[in-house]
């Protein structure tokens, strides 16, 4: 039976996963600081790609979504630098998670072993490319990407540097592989490449997302949308509130950790609106009737306001009664990705961490923390807002599964 070229490029990954499974640490570590290197190395080839992908589809970008697909010369040494962070991490291959004896004397282990295969489907962020090679393969596994056709010379351009590098270490040069037909029918028939890939991890919108339910028939953790909250309590301090909230929404506005929607504590609206009015001023205010009143700019919010992850210097605001009242409206829309609390109140604090139902939750600080690196991780692949195996920012330990290992002296059962 003959197959599509995109099964036939399927194939070569999954032989490559084989071998890069049984590499050394040693190895795939080594490959990161290559690539690393290659990456700043390389760096105006990279550019002049982005400037052609940016070109190709100018008019049909908003400013958002420029941004995610924009490289610079910052945000190239950005992605070297999380390989080489990547490199510096524990390998979590062979890691043992737990174990113990038997009455009957075995032993009993599980192991941290690679997933294998995982495909990546994301939009318009090149960085992805680079951050997604380097943590899968620093966990023993290769990668299918399968980017937007808005990156396409960025991600081309990307993956030549990171094929070469895994070849430069005696790796395979399949480990890292790109779908490069961007069409819906082909990502409909990558999202179906059972026995081929282990894992599908999905980054980008709804509509993404919708795409991915309706057409995976592998396996798939949700990289979910960010209708992220900060509830500003009665017993916030004020001045680090208006601090938090202005990076929270502002420093990177098109990502799924920017603040969408604040809610305010009514006994602090009159006084701290105002001052929110005049801190972001670029941004675009929806609100509440009691908003619109403190803030005459605010236009009035609709109820796909309470529900949208705008991804753009966009933000609602809405005056609640208390604590109840704010988790409330996180309950009916939030999509599990990241809330915050602002306030001095421990009880509330506290109230807020164990009622609210996110993969994070945030006190007196922004939003934009609930990041792989920021916590940690190095790169992520992903912030899950799935609650099976994994939940909230996606590192090595993510990309892994448990193997059970029994070790005898001739016992069989009776």
């Amino acid at each position: 039976m003959s197959t599509s070229p995109l099964e036939s490029q399927a194939r070569l990954v999954k032989a490559a996963s084989r071998e890069v499974s049984t590499a050394s640490s040693a190895t795939r570590d080594a490959f990161l600081r290559v690539a690393a290197d290659q990456l700043e190395a390389q760096s105006d080839k990279l550019l002049e790609a982005n400037a052609g992908d940016l070109h190709d589809h100018a008019a049909s970008l908003t400013s958002a979504a420029a941004d995610r697909l924009r490289l610079t010369a910052e945000r190239i040494s950005s992605m070297a630098e999380g390989l080489r962070k990547i490199a510096a991490l524990p390998d979590p291959v062979g890691e043992i998670v737990d174990g113990w004896r038997r009455p009957n004397g075995i032993e009993v282990s599980r192991v941290r072993v690679p997933l294998g295969v995982i495909g990546i489907v994301y939009e318009n962020r090149p960085n992805v490319t680079s951050d997604a090679a380097g943590l899968c393969i620093k966990a023993g596994n290769a990668v299918f990407l399968r980017g937007s056709s808005t990156a396409q010379r960025s991600n081309v351009a990307i993956v030549a540097v990171l094929q070469a590098s895994l070849e430069t270490v005696g790796l395979p040069r399949d480990a890292v592989s790109l779908v490069e037909d961007s069409s819906h029918e082909t990502a409909a028939e990558f999202m179906g490449l059972r026995g081929y890939l282990d894992c599908l991890i999905p980054r980008g919108g709804p509509s993404l997302i919708a795409s991915m339910r309706a057409h995976a028939t592998v396996p798939y953790i949700l990289d979910g949308d960010g209708n992220c909250h900060t509830y500003v309590d009665r017993a916030a301090d004020l001045e680090q509130a208006l601090d938090i909230i202005e990076n929270a929404k502002v420093q990177r506005p098109g990502v799924c950790n920017a603040t969408e929607t604040l809610l305010v504590h009514r006994g602090v609206a009159a006084q701290f609106l105002p001052a929110v009015d005049t801190r972001l001023a670029s941004v675009e205010l929806r609100g509440c009737p009691e908003t619109v009143s403190l803030v005459p700019r605010a236009s009035a919010a609709t109820t796909d306001d309470w529900a949208t992850e705008f991804s753009d210097l966009i933000l609602a605001i809405r005056v609640v009664t208390d604590l109840d009242e704010a988790m409330e409206h996180i309950r009916q829309y939030s999509t599990g990705h990241t809330e915050a609390i602002l306030t001095e109140d421990l009880a509330a604090a506290s109230t807020f961490c164990r009622t609210v139902d996110a993969a994070a939750v945030v006190v007196n600080a922004s939003t934009r923390f609930v990041d792989g690196e920021e916590l940690g991780l190095g790169a992520e692949i992903g912030i899950s807002t799935q609650k099976l195996h994994a939940r909230g920012p996606m590192g090595l330990r993510e990309l892994t599964t448990a193997k059970w290992i029994l070790r005898g002296e001739g016992q069989v059962r009776t």
